[in-house]
């Protein structure tokens, strides 16, 4: 048995609780319940998944920088998780409720869930930049999704074992100091061999600050020839029986003004 806790979030007003998992257990493509997954868009890396009876937000940011043309995901959830404590993918202003927090890698369960918080660099120095990165992977709805938060560096063995083949890989792709080029996401996609693909963190209408080093989609889109696009509203909703059977598809989501 490994106990691990939920981090509370100093100031932000969310609950944390303690929680106890066998590590064994998690096994990648695990499916605890079938029923598919809503996906909606919320700007950069932040997306809200519900499904299973649970609403799961990912990375609600600061508008600032990158995200100062988006507003601020308050959101309703049941579980919150950040890859990090820098404010566009950490920051937890304003949500609403008393949502559960996770930070930290380890091993989880929620709700019915299984969680695993993987952990990576944020930049290409070991993380003396920016710290570190945390990736999540968790089964929703019948699906194994994957959030590599952001990631920089390359998959690593270890990293792709406790990934696994995800049905759903968000993945940041518009380059910089502190998440993947286009051809590193390229490379890491061709690694862990997604059914579906979200390109995240890349320019957008709402991402035109000049300090943001970011690139527009079409770069990653020109790393990976061959593979359908399919462009989409600001949500997605995805079955077990929605998957491409051979070949993985992109789908990029629109922001909504």
């Amino acid at each position: 048995m490994k106990r691990r806790r939920f981090i509370q979030y100093a100031g932000a007003g969310l609950a944390a609780t303690a929680t106890t998992v066998v590590a064994s257990s998690l096994q990648p493509g695990q499916a605890q319940t079938s029923g598919g997954v809503s996906i909606q868009y919320l700007g950069h890396s932040c997306f809200l998944f519900s499904g299973q009876g649970n609403r799961v937000l990912v990375n609600p940011f600061r508008p600032l920088g990158c995200t100062a043309g988006y507003r601020a995901p308050r959101v309703n959830a049941d579980l919150v998780m950040i890859s990090s404590r820098l404010l566009d993918e950490g920051s937890l202003e304003g949500l609403p409720g008393t949502p559960r927090l996770l930070s930290e890698p380890g091993v989880y369960e929620y709700q019915g869930m299984q969680i695993q918080g993987i952990r990576g660099n944020h930049d290409r120095q070991g993380g003396r930049r920016f710290g570190l990165n945390t990736m999540w992977r968790w089964n929703q709805g019948g699906l194994n999704i994957a959030h590599l938060g952001g990631a920089v560096t390359p998959i690593q063995v270890e990293q792709q074992i406790l990934i696994g083949r995800p049905d759903v890989l968000l993945i940041p792709v518009g380059g910089g100091a502190k998440i993947y080029t286009p051809e590193e996401a390229a490379q890491a996609v061709r690694a862990l061999n997604p059914r579906l693909i979200i390109p995240t963190q890349y320019r957008t209408q709402a991402a035109t600050a000049t300090a943001c080093d970011i690139q527009p989609l079409d770069a990653f889109l020109a790393a990976m020839p061959g593979v359908a696009v399919q462009r989409r509203g600001d949500s997605l909703s995805v079955r077990s029986a929605d998957l491409p059977a051979e070949s993985p598809r992109i789908e990029v989501l629109s922001y909504r003004f």
